[in-house]
């Protein structure tokens, strides 16, 4: 039986979006982004079957807005009835983790949940809210991003805070989860029973798997931590944020400070884009700097997991960092030839599937991931379930 489903994907200033057809084979037939909602000059894509319907800047003043601009396009692209809506929700607290119908009950547990993502879940929520007022009768999932980190033992899932913080629900949580999956999904054996998976791209993670499970992951209670990314900090020494709370910044300038201002923007000063900053690098020696400290950090973590997993197998790259820049991935890789890693140039220059040399003893693959038929394949399981 084939099924219209919807797949939404939302950042904190952004909307993806994706319709699939579901059933003997998966099919995309269109997808879309709202890019720059709430700021002055927002820009709206539709493309299907690969080629771009529409493309215009338009007024995006929230993502209310930009969810009922999404389904007027597609409206006027002649998609019909919907058999079922899902959502990516980054966070949902320490109670909700599997796939879940959406209720009324759901989505107070979301708002309790919104302390550990206050970023996301607010306009996660109101986009839930603005498709129900849409389509009343529409069924829609919750796919939560933490879910494929539930398997890590709780050595790793715990900080060194007292017990009643890991009863209020302070642990490491674990972020990506749903592009984890589907590499797994992908890969299967492939990965061998030792795996690293780098999601790098402008939030970035890594996670270490054991025979296809998560043991450990570099972002913790929020997507904030872990290694720098785009405009997030990553990990920082406490005493940082208690000097900067004894200094007068206010929990706002704190959050603007760590999720918007620091990462590659915060280091370079010029750009949050990697590919901006390669550009800049052999002029710019602050751009140099910030790929230089990410690069690093990378490396640090693939090294701390490869110990975590006594040895290592395979090495995934994905993400639109990990997926496209060849620099990156070589200069990462360079630092790494005593875990056995050894780079092919010309397979790394086009990307392939296999980026590691015939004798490298772990074979380091660029797979492209994808969240959104993620999140179609959990709500066509959630569909079935209603029945």
């Amino acid at each position: 039986m084939e099924r219209t489903i919807l797949a939404l994907n939302s950042g904190s200033s952004s909307l993806k979006f994706a319709v699939y057809k579901m059933g003997a084979s998966e099919e995309l037939l269109y997808s879309g982004s709202a890019e720059a909602i709430g700021g002055q000059r927002g820009n709206f894509k539709l493309s299907a079957a690969g080629k771009t319907v529409v493309n215009e800047a338009r007024s995006l003043p929230d993502h209310s807005q930009a969810l009922h601009a999404a389904a007027s396009a597609l409206r006027e692209q002649g998609v019909g009835q919907l058999a079922a809506a899902g959502h990516r929700i980054v966070h949902g607290g320490r109670e909700l983790c599997t796939p879940t119908r959406i209720t009324s009950g759901t989505i107070k547990e979301l708002r309790a949940a919104m302390p550990f993502a206050p970023l996301h879940l607010p306009v996660q929520i109101s986009i839930i809210e603005a498709l129900a007022e849409r389509v009343p009768d529409l069924l829609q999932v919750a796919c939560f991003d933490t879910a494929f980190h539930r398997s890590m033992p709780e050595v790793a899932r715990q900080f060194a805070l007292p017990k009643a913080m890991w009863d209020e629900g302070v642990m490491r949580y674990g972020f990506h989860g749903l592009s984890y999956e589907y590499i797994v999904s992908e890969l299967g054996p492939q990965l061998g029973p030792r795996a690293i998976i780098a999601h790098l791209g402008n939030g970035a993670s890594m996670v270490a798997l054991q025979d296809g499970r998560s043991i450990d992951t570099s972002m913790g209670l929020t997507p904030t931590g872990g290694f720098m990314m785009s405009t997030r900090s990553g990990d920082l020494d406490p005493g940082v944020l208690l000097y900067l709370l004894r200094t007068g910044r206010t929990e706002g300038k704190l959050t603007r400070l760590l999720d918007h201002e620091a990462g590659l923007l915060g280091v370079s000063g010029i750009s949050s884009d990697m590919k901006t900053l390669l550009e800049k690098r052999s002029e710019n020696s602050a751009a140099d700097l910030a790929i230089q400290i990410f690069c690093y950090q990378v490396r640090k973590f693939i090294g701390a997991y490869a110990a975590v997993l006594n040895g290592l197998n395979t090495l995934v790259f994905t993400g639109g960092i990990g997926e496209r820049s060849a620099d990156i991935r070589a200069e990462i890789c360079a630092g790494l030839s005593y875990l056995g890693i050894e780079i092919d140039e010309s397979a790394n220059q086009q990307s392939n599937p296999i980026i590691s040399s015939s004798g490298s003893e772990v074979t380091v693959r660029v797979t492209p991931t994808n969240e959104d038929l993620m999140i179609a394949r959990y709500t066509v399981k959630v569909l079935e379930e209603q029945k």
